[in-house]
């Protein structure tokens, strides 16, 4: 069994090099490839933790996943990652393991941040510059590097958090990759001046009212992946124009959009997939004058696109089909 660490994982060019694939992740879900068992969920309340098992398979490919990703939000306080976990690559062919990819956790965030960029390039404005970044964690960060190398424009970074020192820490890592990025404490202000919004944060109430964001704004929001968290005023969820999901069932039981469906403002007839946008079988924004959400809980195809692409990248994709040693 071959084991590929962490080290060895983030030497890959993974942002761009898995963009395609994980684009083409979305679109397996609506097109009929996708196979999605339900998201295994573990609470560890006790603990201010989480943990998830995604697995699934996307027909023709030689590998299917299994991802185990824990989510340890009072880490950063210790010194540690918020994130971590491991997925197992299996080939389709023999149900031989081809790979454990060893990742902690970045394999995820790299996936969550590349889906992220795909899905705000996908609805913001064609004029859109101004990027709000809610949260100063592991992932308002790669959301940055992400939309910085897939965006093809210059775009200018407001950083968000709850203290100036946490929001300047966000800077201090990105300084060497040369963009325009600022820090701020204030959030309304934030969101008036953003073209588009991404929010990060594993709140649990909502951080953002629907009075602060102007006609045309793009929100795309990652935190709520469990019960229970809320990063955006449900008055806000039914005013936009257009609710995108990477999987309505996920979005309307556990995303952000779970708030709004218990409280009987939306439903299912409301959402869009990102992956039919991206297809072209649907339409994503309709006017500059349109609020747009995408909600993204994470889908097990976006771990399969990153799998193999590393599994391609690295020359290992023969052992699923039983071709090499």
């Amino acid at each position: 069994m071959i084991v590929i660490d962490r080290e060895r994982l983030a030497e890959l060019p993974l942002l761009t090099l898995a963009a395609p694939a994980i684009r083409d992740a979305y679109i397996a879900v609506t097109d009929g490839r996708a196979n999605l068992p339900p998201v295994g969920y573990l609470p560890l309340p006790g603990r201010n933790a989480d943990c998830h098992i995604k697995y699934g398979y996307i027909e023709g490919d030689p590998i299917f996943v299994v991802k185990i990703a824990s989510g340890f939000y009072d880490n950063p306080a210790k010194g540690l990652p918020s994130s971590n976990g491991m997925m197992v690559a299996v080939s389709s062919e023999t149900g031989d393991v081809v790979a454990v990819l060893d990742d902690k956790g970045l394999l995820t965030d790299l996936r969550t941040g590349i889906g992220g960029a795909i899905a705000t390039m996908a609805l913001w404005r064609k004029d859109a510059r101004r990027v709000g970044i809610v949260g100063t964690g592991t992932q308002a960060r790669i959301q940055i590097q992400a939309l910085a190398a897939l965006a093809g424009r210059p775009l200018r970074f407001t950083v968000w958090g709850r203290s100036m020192e946490r929001a300047n820490a966000v800077l201090a890592d990105l300084a060497e990759l040369d963009l325009s990025i600022a820090a701020t404490t204030d959030l309304e202000t934030l969101c008036r001046q953003s073209d588009a919004i991404v929010t990060t944060t594993p709140s649990k109430e909502p951080l953002i009212r629907s009075d602060w964001i102007a006609p045309g704004t793009h929100v795309t929001a990652m935190g709520a992946d469990a019960p229970a968290k809320q990063e955006l005023d449900i008055a806000l969820v039914a005013r936009a124009d257009r609710l995108v999901v990477d999987l309505a069932e996920q979005c309307l039981d556990h995303g952000e959009l779970s708030a709004a469906a218990r409280a009987g403002l939306i439903g299912v007839d409301r959402c869009v997939a990102l992956g039919a946008i991206l297809s072209g079988a649907a339409e994503g924004r309709r006017s500059d004058r349109d609020i747009t959400i995408a909600d993204l809980t994470g889908i097990a195809t976006q771990d399969i696109a990153i799998a193999r692409t590393v599994l391609d990248e690295l020359g290992l994709l023969g052992r699923a089909q039983g071709t090499t040693a």
